[in-house]
C-alpha cells in the first residue's frame, strides 16, 4: 500500500543550506544507516539534497515542464473563499466550457469540503493558498501570523492532493496589508504572491446582483493578461449566476482562458505608505533562519527517501528528511502517523511516547532534553539508546534507524540510485 507524505515544513530542511550547529553535530552516537556517502563514489562526500516534489496536473507549484504557449490575450479566472456548496456549480459551469481556473481556497474549507479539493485538483484546475480563516486582525498583525496560517493550509491541500501550493493571494490583497517583509520573506521561502487587475466587485457588499459582477468583471486591459477576481465561498451565488455571462464575454472578444503558474511573472499590488505604516516588528534572524531556507528547498528539484515498512510504503520529498553524517534523520511526529502509529506527550515521564504502528508490543519514549530514547514492553523498560534529538522549527527529529531498532525490527537495508533514496524495515 502507497502513502503519500506531506510534512508540515516545520518537519522540513533547506539541504543546500549549512546546517545550524546543533545538527552539525548531531546523531554521533547512532549506528546509523548507510546513504550515497558511503554506497557510491559518484556522490561521495555529498550528504544533502534538494528536495524533489512531484508535480502532476496544474496545481499551482513549481514543475520541470515549460508552460504552455497562451494567447497574447489570456483570462485567469481566480475564484477566492472556497471551497464551499457553490463550488461544485463552478466546476461545473467551467467543465462544460472546457476552460481552467485557478481557486485560492480557505484551510478551514478545505477540511470541511476535501472532496471539491479533490474534484479541483482532479479538473486540472490550478490550487493556490489564501490562508486559512481569512482573520485580517490576526494576519496582519505580524509576519509570523501570516506564516502559520500558510503553512496550516499547506498541510491540508498536501493531505488531499500530494502537492503542496506555490501561489498565495493575501485575504483583501497586498495592497494595504504587506509590506516588504512579508513580500520579501514569502519569495524567499519559495512562494508567488498574486493579486489581480480586474475585480468583478462581488464581494464589495452583499448580494451584489449578477448583472453588476458581470459589468465590473468584463474589461480588457494593456498587453491582455487578465487576472480576474471573483468568489466562491458562501453567499456568493450570484457570482456563479454570473459565470456564464463573463466567459461568453471573454470568448467573444478573443481571450483564452488560462492558470496561473509560479513560472509566470505575478500580477502584485505595490506597497503603500499605509502598509508601511503599520510600524510592525519584522520576524527576528534566528526566526527567518529556521523557517524560511529549509523552506524554499521543498520546492526544488531533488530525490525522494521511499521507506518501506512491513508492506506499507511511504514518500518523504528530500526537504522532508536530513542526512547527518550519513544518517538519515526524520520528523518523528510525521513519521509516525504516515506508517500507522502514533505519538504523544507524557507529562508524568517528561517524554514523548511515540509506536511505529497501531499493534505495536514496543513504545518509544523520548527524552528530548536529554536525548535518551527508551523501548518500553509490558511497562518496562528494555534498551536504552543515546542519540542526539534535533528541535527543527518546532518539531522533533530523530535518527531513522534508532527508531527502528529500539521498535525491535529485525533488519534494515539502504540504497539509492539515480531516481530516489530507498529504506525498506523488516
Amino acid at each position: 500500500m502507497a502513502i503519500i507524505i506531506c510534512l508540515s515544513v516545520r518537519e522540513g530542511r533547506n539541504l543546500m543550506q549549512p546546517l545550524p550547529p546543533l545538527v552539525q553535530n548531531a546523531v554521533k552516537t547512532d549506528p546509523g544507516i548507510e546513504t550515497a556517502k558511503e554506497k557510491s563514489s559518484a556522490v561521495m562526500g555529498r550528504q544533502t539534497e534538494p528536495v524533489h516534489v512531484n508535480q502532476t496536473g496544474l496545481l499551482a507549484s513549481n514543475t520541470t515542464k515549460k508552460p504552455a504557449r497562451v494567447s497574447p490575450k489570456t483570462v485567469y479566472l481566480t475564484f477566492d473563499d472556497g471551497p464551499s456548496d457553490l463550488t461544485g456549480e463552478v466546476l461545473d459551469i467551467l467543465k462544460k466550457n472546457k476552460i481552467g481556473a485557478t481557486f485560492f481556497v480557505l484551510g478551514e474549507q478545505v477540511k470541511k469540503y476535501p472532496q471539491l479539493i479533490s474534484r479541483i485538483y482532479e479538473e486540472g484546475h490550478a490550487i493556490g493558498n489564501h490562508t486559512y480563516d481569512h482573520n485580517y486582525t490576526e494576519l496582519y498583525q505580524s509576519f509570523p501570523a501570516f506564516w502559520d496560517q500558510i503553512k496550516e493550509t499547506e498541510e491540508e491541500i498536501c493531505l488531499i492532493t500530494g502537492e503542496r501550493p506555490q501561489l498565495i493571494r493575501a485575504p483583501g490583497g497586498t495592497a494595504g496589508h504587506f509590506d516588504d517583509t512579508y513580500f520579501k520573506l514569502l519569495q524567499q521561502a519559495g512562494y508567488v504572491v498574486t493579486d489581480w487587475n480586474v475585480d468583478s466587485g462581488d464581494s464589495k457588499r452583499r448580494d451584489v446582483p449578477a448583472s453588476e459582477i458581470v459589468k465590473g468583471g468584463t474589461t480588457d486591459v494593456p498587453g491582455g493578461k487578465v487576472v480576474l477576481l471573483m468568489h466562491d465561498g458562501p453567499g456568493h451565488s450570484e457570482s456563479v449566476k454570473a459565470l456564464p455571462q463573463m466567459i461568453s464575454w471573454y470568448k467573444a472578444h478573443g481571450y483564452q482562458f488560462g492558470v496561473l503558474s509560479p513560472k509566470d511573472p505575478p500580477v502584485q499590488f505595490k506597497v503603500n505608505a499605509k502598509a508601511r505604516g503599520l510600524k510592525r516588528s519584522a520576524p527576528s534572524a534566528a526566526w527567518i533562519q529556521s523557517h524560511i531556507p529549509q523552506n524554499a528547498a521543498l520546492f526544488e528539484p531533488g530525490k525522494p527517501l521511499r521507506l518501506e515498512v512491513g508492506g506499507i510504503e511511504t514518500t518523504l520529498d528530500s526537504g522532508e528528511y536530513s542526512i547527518v553524517d550519513g544518517h538519515y534523520v526524520v520528523p518523528l511526529r510525521a513519521l509516525t502517523e504516515r506508517v500507522g502509529g502514533s505519538m504523544a506527550w507524557n507529562s508524568a515521564e517528561g517524554a514523548w511516547v511515540a509506536s511505529l504502528s497501531a499493534d505495536a508490543a514496543v513504545s518509544l519514549q523520548i527524552h528530548a532534553d536529554t536525548g535518551m530514547l527508551e523501548a518500553v514492553e509490558d511497562n518496562q523498560v528494555i534498551s536504552e539508546t543515546a542519540m542526539q534529538v534535533l528541535t527543527i522549527d518546532d518539531s522533533l527529529w530523530v535518527p531513522l534507524r534508532s527508531l527502528f531498532e529500539a521498535s525491535g525490527y529485525a533488519g534494515i537495508t539502504a540504497s539509492v540510485n539515480d531516481e530516489e533514496r530507498r529504506v525498506t524495515v523488516y
